[in-house]
């Protein structure tokens, strides 16, 4: 059976961590915010949204909510915004996507001050983890590289095979990886030879979107797997981008869908909200 990778388990480590360290600035009369904006009724975005307040609640982070009807007009998201970014008790300002369609997502990343973009998805943060400069790393890419550290996994000249090319995940924690030393291959749904990398791989970041796409017998038995995948299988069960009941026992380590990279996702949010708390006090 292969190491389970807890990230409940780490993601509440973390948290807790962070607890601390906010009850210290609080007595320096810092007092972190993060201000969450929510356009429309989109279920699982009403979940993600609940899941950060109730984190934020945890951690002693203050929540500010924002929920806008969908047919809310763009320039209202963007004047919201403008506010916010002016706003001296929000440290941070979230967006949650997708946004309705006749909202501009690249517009409205945009349109966030750098220095509160606590995601991780504004052009200047992407392009400061591109060239290695200080700067938030989207939170995602982030707790990846924490679920490793933490259960003591060594990137250090590892084989790293990343499965997806997303500006979310794929992208950002290869350039992650390569920083830790890391030696990285970018694959994704159309990679020619996708079995022969794979079973080159020591540490496997699959972000795909396609549930079960990856086998265990595509996997090296000594390799490490991270699923970031969320996906439904066909019978509506939570699954990744892994097909867990054939990995499990092949590999060294895996992580579980759900209870993985779900949890160190917030958990970072939290991480680069208390980041940005402390860089506008400096």
């Amino acid at each position: 059976m292969s190491k389970i990778i807890d990230g409940k388990l780490i993601s509440t480590m973390i948290k807790d961590e962070l607890k601390e360290e906010v009850a210290l600035l609080k007595t320096q009369g810092i007092h972190p915010g993060l201000a969450v904006i929510l356009v429309g009724d989109n279920s699982a975005s009403q979940v993600y949204v609940g899941n950060k307040k109730k984190a934020c609640e945890y951690v002693g982070i203050k929540s500010f909510s924002y929920e806008l009807p969908i047919e809310t007009p763009e320039a209202d998201l963007l004047e919201l915004i403008d506010t916010l970014n002016r706003d001296d008790q929000v440290h941070g300002v979230l967006v949650q996507l997708p946004l309705p369609k006749h909202m501009d997502e690249q517009k409205v990343i945009m349109r966030i001050s750098p220095a509160k973009d606590v995601d991780g998805f504004h052009p200047q943060s992407v392009g400061a983890l591109s060239i290695g400069l200080p700067g938030f790393v989207s939170c995602t890419p982030a707790g990846i590289i924490e679920l490793l550290k933490r259960s003591h996994v060594d990137i250090v000249g590892k084989n790293c095979v990343v499965v997806g090319r997303s500006n979310i995940v794929g992208k950002p924690v290869s350039l992650l990886l390569l920083r830790e030393h890391g030696t990285v291959t970018i694959c994704h749904s159309r990679t020619n030879n996708l079995t022969d990398i794979l079973q080159q791989a020591d540490i496997v970041v699959a972000a795909v979107g396609i549930p079960k796409f990856i086998k265990g017998e595509q996997l090296k038995a000594d390799a490490v797997v991270i699923d970031v995948g969320m996906n439904r299988d066909e019978n509506g069960k939570l699954c990744g981008d892994v097909d867990f009941d054939s990995a499990k026992d092949h590999v060294a380590a895996i992580t579980p869908v759900p209870g993985g990279v779900g949890p160190m996702t917030i958990a970072m949010l939290m991480k680069n909200c208390v980041l940005a708390a402390k860089s506008n006090h400096c």
